[in-house]
């Protein structure tokens, strides 16, 4: 990008004090580089005790609200609230650029759904995705901001913690073409029922443009009794000649033969969406095939890796819910391996039904066929421990707190031989990716 600060007081309806190129933006003072424009947010921690902070490292020009009082000598551009005006200005460049905008949302798989379409779309269109997790109310418009001027597609995740929040962000990217990748029962403490995110989800047709195309998964009727005006297409039906093997997954569609280099069902799911959405678009099945033999895969999204040790670390350790984890369960069942281990966290805002949902899956984690079963935090200590403890004669059963997980780590480093599995799954709050960090080094 490059404004001038007068020309975003424009776009703004703003004033301004100074002069000056802007090529960047940046919400965080620690990561801003020579050009940017500082965006002073106010979150938990305001983003104006950091203006100095920022403009030492380059800032180009401050984004200020005007309740706060800074110096005039500042370069600044002043506005009512700077999440709006960031938001605003987000809007602004996605209209400038006005690429075809893919966006993804979803319980479970939005993240893997846009890797998967953001390789298929780029075998034959200059393609940006959401960077990171970048897909809330401060992510998306970054991500509309820092899209190469010269973008003809975009993949863009949304994410959703409440009622209304897909509406906003639906309307920052007005997209061609909307994806749902599935219904759990992640933020269902603050929804209650699978029904009201289902409505929750259904929100991104809210900006979708009026001749847009709306994706659901075939086999969910909370979406397929869904009435939009825009045209829906069912994702997920006639894929035969399913092999899951250790490290990928094939199976057949449209008489091609795909190979993920994924485990888990749930995947095939995903990539049927990411396919389907490309042939929407006209990308070839060959081009298709080939970009997800391959595709770049965001970290902690059942991620296979393998320790100095050779044993075999399934990372699935960024969020988690019910759906989630007896999904990953059944395809932990069908991995051959000598031995099988499942480290489970705590599954995080579940609300009044944590411990029947937590309680629940214990049958699951018995059936899936483990040697040994590691429980990390209160939830899963109260819930899920007594059921495995009733079975100890077939299954070792291991209990941490979530201060612990220093402990955890040593004994999984000593866990395992060549070629033995250790699944790692539980909400992000928990933080298993500390030590699945650790069992890499």
């Amino acid at each position: 990008m490059n404004y001038e600060i007068t020309e975003i007081g424009r776009i703004l309806k703003a004033p301004t004090q100074g002069n000056g190129l802007i090529t960047g933006v940046a919400f965080n003072s620690q990561q801003v580089t020579t050009g940017d424009l500082f965006v002073a947010l106010v979150t938990d921690n305001d983003g104006h005790n950091y203006i100095q902070n920022a403009l030492d490292n380059g800032a180009a020009a401050v984004l200020v609200d005007n309740k706060h009082v800074i110096n005039t000598e500042i370069p600044a551009i002043i506005v009512d609230n700077t999440l709006t005006a960031l938001q605003q200005l987000g809007e602004y460049q996605r209209n400038q650029i006005n690429p075809i905008v893919i966006a993804i949302t979803g319980s479970n798989g939005k993240t893997t759904t846009k890797d998967m379409l953001f390789s298929i779309m780029a075998t034959s269109h200059r393609t940006f995705k959401t960077p990171e997790n970048f897909n809330n109310e401060i992510g998306v418009p970054m991500t509309l901001l820092t899209m190469p001027e010269d973008t003809e597609v975009l993949v863009v995740e949304l994410g959703m913690d409440r009622p209304g929040q897909l509406t906003i962000l639906s309307h920052l990217v007005k997209p061609d073409v909307a994806v749902i990748t599935m219904i759990g029962e992640a933020h269902i403490e603050f929804f209650k029922t699978r029904a009201n995110i289902a409505r929750a989800k259904l929100e991104i047709v809210s900006g979708l443009k009026n001749d847009g195309v709306l994706f659901i998964p075939f086999d969910e009727p909370l979406l397929t009794k869904a009435v939009i005006q825009q045209k829906i297409i069912r994702f997920g039906q006639d894929v035969h000649d399913i092999k899951a093997f250790s490290d990928h997954t094939m199976f057949v569609y449209h008489n091609s033969q795909f190979a993920i280099p994924l485990i888990g069902r749930y995947n095939i799911m995903n990539a049927l969406a990411a396919i389907s959405a490309g042939i929407l678009l006209h990308i070839d099945l060959k081009k298709a095939v080939k970009a997800l033999q391959t595709f770049d895969l965001t970290k902690n999204r059942t991620e296979r890796l393998v320790t100095a040790r050779g044993v075999v670390l399934i990372s699935d350790v960024y969020n988690s819910n019910p759906t989630a984890v007896a999904a990953v369960l059944a395809t932990l069942k069908a991995i051959p391996a000598p031995h099988k281990y499942v480290v489970l966290g705590d599954m995080l805002e579940l609300g009044d039904q944590a411990n029947t949902l937590h309680a629940n899956l214990g049958q699951k984690v018995l059936d899936s066929d483990v040697d040994g079963v590691y429980l990390v935090g209160p939830l899963m200590n109260k819930n899920m421990a007594p059921i495995i403890q009733a079975h100890v004669d077939s299954v070792d059963l291991h209990q941490y707190e979530i201060d612990q997980l220093d402990r955890l780590r040593l004994e999984l480093q000593t866990l395992g031989e060549k070629d033995d599995v250790i699944l790692l799954k539980a909400s992000h709050g928990i933080h298993l990716e500390t030590v699945v960090n650790a069992l890499m080094t």
